[in-house]
């Protein structure tokens, strides 16, 4: 049920992390959100970097903010962005010092980045069934949503991706665990629904690291499309659902030195109950541009990335909108919404560097919305009216 961008053709948005504010260092720290906002010191920070999140957000013209994912603790490359699920549900137990069971260790030594990353990931433990704990997205989506009129996107974990990435020490079953998960986490998205979040986006399911290039025969591509309906099941009845895929974020990083395509998961992914699908498209430079648009049903938006979280250098507006026009080859205009590959944070980038990527995006999407006879959207950080310079200076 398209609620923030029915109306909206070429709309923009980034995927959701963001990097956090020199002067943002309260965490958590495994507290409920509700009483770390009972802590003076962290409500201050908090709200701050809200407002700091936002308002960077409104100034680069983007249509669907994000809350930049400032519950996630500050650990090494993003760990709390599946630390903060794993930490409040019931039924996980203490990190382990082990390796992550998702991430191989092949060509990831002493010296290379991604081997500090998997040193640093601490992967959960399994003790007891799974059960809803105290996540609390709606009371985290209702600060930021309150501090804007612009629609408000909330993502998180799936909870496929986070067996995948337990130690499982109580289950026989991964199946089982992949679904009592998907209950848990389905009963808080549907909270989030209720509370009147626009856009719920569930992230990174493992269909398309494990079409076409996993032999497991239990954890498959179907299961996963299984799993993934389940989690969201009614949920298209209450709001915008989307479902998010990369090809990792860690510090920048993918978790597998090449390149893949979305080739062999694009018929699963498909079958996804949701409104929008996310892919990662800049880092391969639109290579299966014409594969997403010829196997996504009409029925779904295509949200693909224009900016790349892995490089530091701003893509120029007309590099934006060359990657935009590719696409139109294949997706309509009013299907399309340009966004990042992935999140901004995880120890990417700096503020700066995200900001400027932001605005590129609208900057180019304003270039194909007048090639197409569309209204572009006001970008205040490039209005020249309130610029400290006259232009070309």
């Amino acid at each position: 049920m398209f609620l923030a961008t029915k109306d909206i053709p070429l709309a923009t948005t980034t995927t959701g992390s963001l990097p956090r504010p020199s002067w943002f260092v309260a965490n958590l720290a495994g507290r409920p959100f509700s009483g770390a906002m009972a802590d003076r010191g962290f409500r201050e920070q908090y709200l701050d970097a809200q407002a700091v999140f936002l308002t960077e957000q409104m100034r680069a013209g983007l249509d669907v903010l994000v809350d930049g994912d400032a519950r996630v603790d500050d650990g090494v490359a993003g760990r709390f962005w599946f630390a903060y699920v794993n930490e409040r549900l019931e039924g996980m137990g203490p990190p382990v010092s082990a390796s992550q069971p998702l991430v191989s260790n092949r060509g990831k030594e002493p010296g290379d980045i991604m081997y500090e990353v998997i040193e640093t990931r601490m992967p959960p433990s399994v003790v007891g069934k799974v059960a809803r704990g105290p996540l609390e997205y709606d009371r985290i989506w209702k600060v930021s949503q309150g501090l804007t009129t612009k629609p408000v996107k909330f993502g998180g974990i799936s909870a496929q991706l986070l067996e995948a990435m337990a130690v499982n020490r109580f289950y026989k079953d991964r199946r089982e665990l992949v679904l009592d998960l998907a209950d848990a986490l389905g009963k808080e998205w549907h909270a989030l629904a209720d509370a009147g979040c626009p856009i719920i986006q569930v992230e990174e399911p493992c269909i398309h690291g494990t079409a076409g290039i996993s032999n497991d025969k239990v954890m498959t591509a179907d299961f996963y499309v299984e799993a993934f309906n389940r989690e969201i099941r009614g949920l298209r009845q209450k709001t915008e659902v989307w479902c998010h895929t990369c090809w990792g974020s860690p510090a920048a990083q993918r978790t597998e030195h090449a390149p893949h395509s979305y080739r062999d998961a694009l018929p699963y992914l498909d079958r996804l109950d949701v409104d929008v699908l996310t892919f990662e498209c800049k880092d391969r430079d639109g290579a299966d541009l014409e594969l997403i648009g010829k196997h996504v049903s009409k029925d779904k938006k295509i949200a693909i990335g224009v900016v790349s979280h892995r490089t530091l250098q701003v893509e120029r507006p007309e590099e934006v909108a060359d990657l935009v026009r590719r696409a139109l080859r294949w997706i309509e205009p009013e299907r399309l919404i340009l966004t990042t590959d992935c999140g901004f944070g995880r120890q990417g980038m700096s503020r700066m560097h995200a900001f400027y990527k932001m605005v590129a995006i609208v900057r180019g999407a304003n270039i194909v919305r007048r090639e197409l006879g569309l209204p572009p959207a006001p970008i205040l950080a490039a209005d020249p009216r309130y610029a400290a310079l006259p232009p070309g200076v």
